[in-house]
């Protein structure tokens, strides 16, 4: 009897130290990757939309849709919504496509779309985001980070990373650096400019990163070998935190003083100071995998996952 009142008194304890989500927004499948823009949350579905939610209140403002494809058994489905960017109220979409290959799509303001890159040129690409408004960013399976003028149809620089199949990959603010992570468990820094590599890191995480931030010369990395990678290049310093599930999803807030990562098999995200590594909290509510972790602020943040809901959370 004591024993169990131990366990009860301890889960107690745990449920009230769990902060749930203050807001949701519903999209129209599961949610493979979330952008701000303004007071916008743009949600890419795999439901072959993306979804473009009013913060404030919650409401879905439009959807942008991608039109159906045909599978190996000859039947009409949802194109998959890999990723989503905007810049300048113009809409980057990376979809699925016939035959296995992806494709690439500019939204204007009014919603018209125009097929950048299409499935005749039989590109596996993971990610796409825009550099400029003339230059977008693609990373591809084979782990070959391309920069594509979407005026002229034609690459600016290519350059293979690594050899170790692509996971993820991020851009500074400015927009001048990406960090490219590979199933290796080392980064690469390269510039958007010259496709250059500038800086390897390594050490951290020791096979496939899931995803990765990067903030203020600052880089977090999720991985499958249940480590949280912390890369802050500004000390040439390092360190990781070690995790009892695998890491699927980071982020960093813009200062880059907090971080966050999923931490456990319920899908929960754990919240620290990076100078001191100690806890800040952790935020449940997510029922899936999660896919994406994006801070809108010091106080402010939303976890995407394989669900329909993404979770919007104040720090508490």
């Amino acid at each position: 009897m004591k024993i169990f009142f131990i366990l009860l008194l301890s889960f107690s304890v745990y449920a009230q130290n769990l902060y749930m989500p203050d807001k949701i927004y519903r999209a129209s499948g599961s949610v493979n990757d979330i952008v701000l823009s303004n007071t916008k949350l743009y949600c890419a579905t795999s439901a072959g939309s993306v979804d473009i939610f009013n913060i404030k209140n919650t409401k879905k403002i439009k959807s942008l849709h991608i039109e159906k494809i045909t599978n190996f058994l000859n039947e009409k489905i949802d194109a998959k919504v890999y990723s989503v960017d905007v810049y300048e109220k113009k809409v980057l979409v990376l979809s699925q496509a016939s035959g296995g290959f992806r494709e690439v799509y500019i939204f204007d303001e009014k919603g018209k779309a125009t097929l950048v890159i299409g499935s005749k040129e039989k590109l596996y690409i993971a990610k796409a985001e825009f550099i400029n408004k003339d230059t977008i960013l693609l990373g591809l399976l084979s782990n070959d980070i391309v920069s594509f003028n979407i005026i002229k149809k034609s690459q600016n620089w290519s350059i293979q990373a690594s050899q170790s199949k692509f996971s993820n990959l991020v851009m500074s603010k400015d927009k001048s650096e990406v960090v490219v992570a590979d199933e290796s468990g080392e980064l690469h820094l390269i510039s958007t400019k010259t496709g250059k590599v500038l800086q390897v890191l390594s050490g951290e995480n020791l096979d496939n990163v899931f995803a990765v931030d990067y903030k203020k010369e600052t880089v977090i990395a999720a991985g499958q070998d249940r480590r949280v990678g912390v890369y802050e290049m500004a000390f040439k310093s390092s360190y990781h935190l070690e995790t009892p599930f695998l890491v699927y999803g980071v982020g960093l807030s813009p200062s880059a003083k907090i971080g966050a990562y999923s931490s456990d098999e319920n899908n929960n995200v754990t919240l620290f100071k990076l100078s001191t590594k100690s806890k800040l909290g952790v935020y449940g509510g997510n029922k899936m995998t999660l896919t994406k972790i994006l801070f809108m602020n010091e106080k402010e943040f939303f976890v995407a996952s394989d669900d329909s809901v993404v979770n919007y959370y104040k720090i508490k």
